[in-house]
């Protein structure tokens, strides 16, 4: 049985604005600012979620992350760094029935990349119900921030720079991987999912 990853709430803003894009691509005027506003949430999906590039959370999001089971090891490796906060983690017991983890049964470790979730001094991560996908079901919530300035400002360059690219080539159906390979490993995180 595999792991599953939802998204619960997407970012409210992009990670880049219209002038930040016609500053790089040296675009006056206002007469293809929609142009520009399209090509944005195209590029930050590139950078940006289950799937992305990155495999990161630019902009704050919630998800949520569905194991089969706890692990035996006792570390839960969070997808999508960076880890603000875990709202609950739930399970379905060896009955079958749902429960929610008292926040004091386990630690968030933030700081991490990617962040992790442990259980607390004394205590184990409880069964599950066997043979049943999804038993165990963490929300939390991703991302460098709210605000466009939370992102690390070299990949808001990339993104300004990836839409100047798609504005110039709007015929291209995708960003060369070489370009892709420019924003360098300093950010990559890769899942099996």
């Amino acid at each position: 049985m595999a792991d599953a990853l939802n998204l619960v709430t997407a970012p409210l803003i992009e990670p880049i604005t219209v002038n930040d894009v016609k500053l790089h691509a040296r675009v006056t005027g206002l007469a293809d600012d929609q142009v520009i506003a399209s090509l944005i949430p195209a590029a930050r999906r590139i950078l940006d979620g289950r799937d992305s590039w990155l495999g990161r959370a630019l902009i704050t999001q919630t998800w949520d992350y569905f194991l089969p089971c706890f692990p035996c090891c006792g570390e839960i490796r969070i997808p999508l760094p960076p880890l603000q906060s875990v709202t609950s983690v739930k399970y379905y017991d060896a009955a079958g029935a749902l429960q929610t983890l008292p926040p004091a049964d386990y630690v968030v470790d933030t700081y991490a990349q990617p962040g992790r979730i442990v259980p607390a001094y004394g205590v184990s991560w409880p069964s599950t119900r066997s043979y049943l996908p999804n038993a165990v079901e963490i929300r939390f919530v991703a991302g460098y921030g709210s605000k466009v300035s939370d992102i690390p400002q070299d990949i808001r360059a990339w993104l300004a720079q990836a839409v100047a690219f798609l504005y110039e080539n709007r015929e291209a159906p995708v960003i060369p991987t070489a370009f892709l390979q420019s924003l360098g490993g300093a950010y990559r995180v890769e899942y099996a999912f």
